[in-house]
């Protein structure tokens, strides 16, 4: 997934998610019930290519970053437990769609 518009549509599919700007109109920020939820995904408004970061199990994090040299720790995130991904096609769709739905579990487990 490289489209912004592909992407947005993967993460508000989950039940309960909100878009929130609580660092200002330069990152739209996911979260699970309301603007006071945990979030879960950011994207960078103009960011070309998208980039996405997701909450992540540290050991998997470390195993995705090893992987794909566009998976990267969580910029301006906690890096143990934040992935920010370059969303340039290197990370197979279905991948990304999993990803998203782990982080997504991660806050709301």
């Amino acid at each position: 997934m490289t489209d912004k518009d592909t992407i947005i549509e993967a993460i508000t599919s989950l039940p309960g998610v909100v878009l929130d700007y609580p660092f200002g109109e330069e990152v739209m920020v996911y979260k699970v019930g309301d603007e006071k939820g945990k979030m879960f995904a950011l994207i960078s408004e103009d960011s070309s290519p998208v980039r996405l970061s997701l909450k992540c199990d540290p050991g998997l994090a470390e195993l995705l970053r090893e992987k794909y040299e566009t998976v990267l720790p969580g910029y301006h995130l906690n890096k143990k437990h934040w992935n920010t991904i370059i969303c340039s096609g290197q990370v197979p769709d279905d991948e990304l769609r999993d990803l998203i739905r782990h982080s997504y579990e991660l806050v709301t487990a």
